[in-house]
């Protein structure tokens, strides 16, 4: 176990009862994904497939493009 997960392993019992459950939920979700790794379903597959596409014809926005949005609302 790594010392920073033992260390915060051991401070869990001092915080409030709804932020173990959280950490317990979180885990648990981490845990699941090692088991039993995520098999993708066929609106997976189609919705990665479309995303493709559009990089393919050239359908995305530019760094500058993205930036601009993100600034827009910042100054909101």
């Amino acid at each position: 176990m790594s010392p920073r997960l033992k260390e915060l392993i051991g401070r869990i019992d001092s915080w409030p009862q709804e932020a173990q459950e959280e950490a317990a939920e979180f885990l648990s979700a981490i845990e699941a994904e090692i088991a039993e790794p995520y098999e993708l379903t066929e609106d997976d597959r189609a919705a990665i497939e479309r995303g493709l596409d559009a990089i393919r014809r050239g359908d995305i926005a530019t760094d500058d493009e993205v930036k601009a949005v993100f600034d827009k609302y910042r100054r909101s």
